[in-house]
């Protein structure tokens, strides 16, 4: 069996602000993979959703039986198991009328997770959580890379 757990996070300093993104991919509890990468200027949620993006074009070409999928993103979790049927059934509208936000960025996931055998799981961030913790210091190194770099221009 190829399964496979992912485990993604994303952040911000400031919001919007300097952001960054991380994800693990293990195989029967060994690290197998791992991404990260941030953008000067963007969003919580959007680096949410693109650790998710990212982890899953990696996990596709791994050729998964199974995917477990571990945010700590209700967003991101309840976004791509309940809220985005809603979304396309109303015209990527809200229930109260309003686009939906990171529109690009669902279209994607949901083209990504159409294709992968996927389940999804929220786990509490700042827990103490092995593999969550190491995604938080990764986003972190990334926004300080960002931040750094400000500060010498």
């Amino acid at each position: 069996m190829n399964d496979l757990t992912i485990y993604t996070d994303g952040g911000c300093s400031g919001n919007p602000g300097p952001g960054g993104w991380a994800y693990l991919i293990l195989k029967n509890g060994s690290l197998i993979a791992e991404g990260s990468g941030g953008e000067d200027l963007t969003t919580n949620n959007r680096m949410e959703l693109n650790a998710v993006i990212e982890s899953l074009r990696c996990a596709k070409t791994l050729s998964p039986s199974s995917i477990t999928v571990r945010t700590d993103s209700q967003y991101v979790k309840n976004g791509i198991t309940t809220w985005i049927l809603a979304w396309k059934r109303n015209g990527w509208r809200t229930a109260s009328r309003d686009p939906v936000k990171n529109k690009e960025y669902w279209l994607t996931l949901d083209e990504l997770a159409a294709g992968l055998p996927l389940t999804w799981h929220w786990v509490k961030g700042h827990a103490g959580i092995e593999h969550n913790e190491r995604c938080d210091a990764m986003v972190r190194t990334e926004m300080d890379k960002i931040l750094s770099l400000k500060a010498l221009s």
